[in-house]
């Protein structure tokens, strides 16, 4: 038998079929972490993610102290970028960047034989600003973050690693893991851009409401 309700009630109703699942395993998530992995479930439905996503200590507090002081997002897809409440960002003066289409990134990655995604987050560590970035699908970015970091080029607010795929993923997580920089990353093979958005949104809904 269908749920007969209101378009407004189904997020609500789906937080709340998250939390009885969460609560019948009994899985009790750290209150502070608990916004951010339940929105991601509700992005995938997918429950790994209560043991796939780590935290570093009050990583979520940095993150939204990030955000209130106006900090900007650098994104490694259109797709993620899309997914990112813009509106609300703004509202703190941050905005959302996404490198990987402009032609002098396209142009210097293949000069170089790079990524993309490499030479992205190179223009970033330019733009002379505080920053979060919210990885979703290239491991070549957090990477070229972590090399970023070692030339004390760059020293983001906070990583959001959660890259999909099988090619240096788990490696290039786990370089993140062993930073000294607040991190929200998604353990294993599993991510992708609409969770690094649902990241994102769910430190921008934890401000706003």
């Amino acid at each position: 038998m269908f749920e007969i309700m209101k378009p407004m009630e189904i997020e609500s109703r789906s937080f709340e079929i998250i939390s009885g699942i969460l609560d019948e395993r009994g899985i009790a998530l750290p209150e502070e972490n608990a916004p951010v992995v339940k929105r991601v479930i509700h992005t995938t439905a997918d429950f790994d993610y209560v043991d796939n996503l780590v935290f570093s200590d009050r990583a979520v507090q940095f993150g939204i102290e990030a955000l209130k002081s106006g900090c900007d997002i650098v994104t490694d897809t259109q797709m993620a970028k899309a997914g990112i409440s813009k509106a609300t960002l703004a509202k703190f003066g941050g905005q959302v960047h996404c490198f990987m289409s402009d032609e002098d990134v396209a142009r210097e990655a293949k000069e170089r034989g790079v990524t993309r995604a490499a030479v992205s987050m190179e223009k970033a560590a330019r733009l002379g600003k505080p920053l979060i970035f919210a990885v979703g699908n290239a491991p070549t970015a957090l990477i070229a973050i972590d090399e970023l970091m070692k030339r004390n080029a760059l020293t983001p607010r906070l990583i959001i690693g959660v890259p999909v795929g099988f090619v240096n993923v788990v490696e290039s997580k786990e370089l993140i893991i062993a930073s000294s920089v607040p991190y929200i990353v998604a353990r294993g093979r599993k991510g992708g851009s609409n969770v690094a958005a649902a990241i994102v949104n769910a430190l921008l809904y934890r401000i706003t409401r």
